[in-house]
């Protein structure tokens, strides 16, 4: 494993931000971790990148455990914090150089990792002319520069525009073919753009831990999208048979949300005729992760 978690608890005084939690990550798997603000995620990173010690239980990073091989660790994981620390007054190759100093990486990788991030436009200027996405991206080249088989990310998209997104995203996944990657992050579309699996943690606790595909199939709900070609009354759509919820989108488009796992867009084709109108277009759709997101942390 990459990463194994086993009965993690943190408290702060009296307030515990991490309460028995159990995970495992395997090699070259991409996971969201993902939680309200306070839920312990930062505090989880820090746990695992030797920043803070547990107040009980163990955690491996790389079958190097995180309060007794604390070397081993630093050496296996590439940091990127939710607060970037950069000097910004130093030059990018010149920031790299100071930080190859540290790690004693081959200056050779400098250039290997200014490639891969893509700094390559940028690296003749100090980092303080920079953009946000350049930043980050030298924050991701600095912790890639050792060479590290496990990525911790904190809110590596925070900021970034449209247009930096993307490009933070497509670099994310690059890097992730070969490396495990493990991020926080607020931006649901990241998770779902990026991530293999998906983490969630509420009040220092786990609440959701499956591959996407998996959390969408669990939910005991089915979405459905129609359009019928005239219009048809709420009062009749809230008679359709085990439906929870709908929205009129648009005139004649409704969703519908129904409590039932079976395909229920017969039903509503059914409903349409008898009705007297015709469904001119449906599709059934998963509920949203940012939907799923917002049950699992409101309890």
């Amino acid at each position: 494993m990459s990463i194994k978690v086993q009965n993690l608890t943190k408290v702060y005084g009296e307030q515990i931000a991490l309460n028995q939690i159990n995970f495992s990550v395997k090699k070259g798997e991409i996971v969201g971790f993902l939680g309200p603000n306070g839920a312990g995620k930062s505090t989880l990173m820090k746990i695992l990148t030797t920043y803070i010690d547990a107040t009980e239980g163990d955690a491996w990073v790389n079958e190097h455990h995180v309060q007794s091989e604390p070397l081993l660790v630093q050496k296996s994981v590439g940091y990127l914090p939710e607060h970037n620390p950069l000097y910004l007054d130093l030059y990018v190759r010149e920031y790299l150089e100071f930080n190859a100093n540290v790690y004693r990486t081959d200056k050779n990788r400098i250039e290997e990792v200014i490639q891969l991030t893509g700094l390559t436009p940028e690296s003749h200027k100090k980092i303080g002319q920079l953009s946000k996405g350049y930043r980050q991206r030298v924050g991701l080249a600095t912790a890639l520069l050792h060479n590290p088989d496990v990525l911790i990310l904190d809110e590596p998209t925070t900021g970034l525009d449209p247009n930096q997104l993307v490009e933070i995203r497509e670099l994310i996944k690059t890097i992730g073919k070969d490396k495990t990657v493990f991020l926080s992050t607020h931006i649901m579309q990241e998770v779902e753009a990026i991530c293999d699996r998906v983490i969630i943690i509420r009040k220092g606790e786990i609440v959701a831990d499956h591959k996407l595909e998996e959390l969408y199939a669990i939910q005991n709900e089915q979405v459905i999208e129609v359009e019928f070609d005239f219009k048809v009354e709420e009062q009749f759509i809230k008679r359709l048979p085990d439906i929870r919820s709908y929205r009129n989108i648009h005139d004649t488009q409704w969703e519908l949300i129904f409590d039932s796992t079976q395909d229920m867009r017969s039903v509503v084709v059914d409903f349409a005729n008898e009705m007297g109108v015709r469904a001119v277009s449906i599709q059934q759709k998963n509920k949203s992760l940012e939907a799923i997101f917002r049950e699992k942390t409101s309890l």
